[in-house]
């Protein structure tokens, strides 16, 4: 996800426009911003008195906490050339979560465990 525009930016545009400076479109691009982000600068800054950005909204939680991640863990240790779909079984009984295959592969990959078989 891109960086937030800075509070510097986010103030020049607001002090532009309260000098009537131009358009809204007019500040955009002489900003070198888009349409929507100046509108939408504008309302946050009428409605708060605030140009700070929105706080991020922290994303998709982990299908697997640590705990599952102990369980993945220990059953590739246990287990090392059991298939992705025979580990995908294993965890789901375990642990009650059912994971893709791309999702258990990047599970693996954050662990540092191995994907290849003999």
């Amino acid at each position: 996800m891109p960086k937030p525009y800075s509070n510097d930016l986010r103030t020049k545009i607001i002090e532009a426009y309260e000098r009537r400076e131009g358009s809204q479109r007019g500040l955009a691009e002489r900003f070198g911003v888009s349409g929507t982000f100046v509108v939408d600068l504008i309302r946050r800054y009428r409605q708060t008195g605030s140009v700070d950005p929105k706080a991020h909204g922290g994303g998709q939680q982990p299908r697997l906490d640590a705990k599952g991640l102990e369980i993945v863990t220990a059953l590739v240790k246990a287990d090392p050339d059991a298939t992705l779909d025979e580990l995908l079984e294993r965890v789901a009984d375990r642990t009650g979560v059912r994971l893709s295959n791309p999702t258990m592969s990047r599970v693996l990959t954050r662990l540092g465990l191995p994907r290849k078989k003999n």
